[in-house]
């Protein structure tokens, strides 16, 4: 059994965290599951929805898969000193490190992506990448698989990223299973990504 950590803050969005978790939560994976946040009361998402952590940040940084969904909220929740420490601490252990939207950005304040590639919200891109300059950030990409590091575009790209990192770690057949049985059309191709030339990045 593997266990996720999947980061909640207040204000996250509600997609960037559910999509994957429809995905990566397949009981035929046998991966744990562990909702984790700075405190354990009820956190709110962007939406208003409340999501109890079963942890903090306090507790472990032993995971074997880390995802850290976006948001608006997710610059001012997220880049606090300890939780940019427990993100390097989990990160240096897991296997694979998923971040979505703008929660690539904050990975990209931890320094684990300086020099490598990632990508994150088209809409939010020329605004949001001067947080973390020394990432090499991608303008046209759904996802980017760099290393161990996965990040992806807005919101519903990060089902399409938690499938390749499914397909990485079980296989395609697997991954192919998860997407049919959610009747979810998965976009293969990291480099199909229409939303850049929308945002006029390309």
């Amino acid at each position: 059994m593997r266990s996720l950590a999947a980061l909640v803050f207040p204000g996250f969005q509600t997609l960037d965290f559910f999509g994957p978790m429809e995905m990566l939560g397949d009981p035929t994976y046998d991966i744990q599951i562990i909702t984790v946040a700075q405190e354990l009361a009820p956190v709110p998402s962007r939406h208003g929805q409340k999501i109890v952590p079963d942890t903090t940040i306090g507790e472990s940084t032993n995971y074997d898969l880390l995802l850290i969904p976006g948001g608006d909220a997710a610059l001012e929740a997220c880049t606090n000193p300890e939780m940019l420490q427990w993100i390097r601490d989990v990160a240096a252990r897991a296997e694979r490190v998923m971040a979505v939207c703008t929660g690539t950005i904050v990975l990209g304040m931890t320094g684990l992506l300086d020099g490598r590639k990632a990508t994150t919200n088209k809409l939010d891109f020329m605004s949001t990448i001067h947080h973390a300059p020394k990432v090499d950030w991608v303008k046209e990409a759904r996802w980017v698989e760099d290393g161990k590091f996965f990040t992806s575009s807005g919101v519903s790209a990060g089902m399409d990223m938690a499938l390749a990192v499914l397909a990485g770690l079980y296989g395609n057949e697997k991954a192919e299973e998860t997407a049919i049985g959610t009747e979810y059309s998965w976009h293969r191709n990291p480099h199909e990504d229409p939303f850049a030339k929308l945002a006029g990045l390309v």
